[in-house]
């Protein structure tokens, strides 16, 4: 079964690519590196962060899943933490 996706997420991802427009609009423009590099950094940061929520959001619903299953939920928060880790 494949997960919802709920609307803040979406918000997120929608407003990273109007970032990515800037940045492309900054390049066309010539704008300074430095000035293009930290609109790049911010979109880095809202990528984390989107998948940070997404991470977290899925996680709850693995812990919830897995304890009414009656097993152990410790290997679904490895993965979670893999999972940020490999993001990096």
């Amino acid at each position: 079964m494949g997960m919802e996706y709920d609307d803040n997420v979406k918000k997120r991802l929608r407003r990273i690519e109007g970032q990515i427009r800037g940045v492309l609009n900054m390049m066309e423009e010539q704008q300074h590196c430095k000035d293009v590099v930290s609109q790049l950094s911010a979109v880095r940061s809202a990528a984390d962060k989107a998948i940070a929520y997404l991470v977290a959001v899925n996680l709850e619903k693995c812990i919830i899943e897995e304890r009414e299953a009656g097993r152990d939920s410790s290997k679904v928060v490895q993965e979670a933490i893999d999972l940020l880790v490999r993001s990096k």
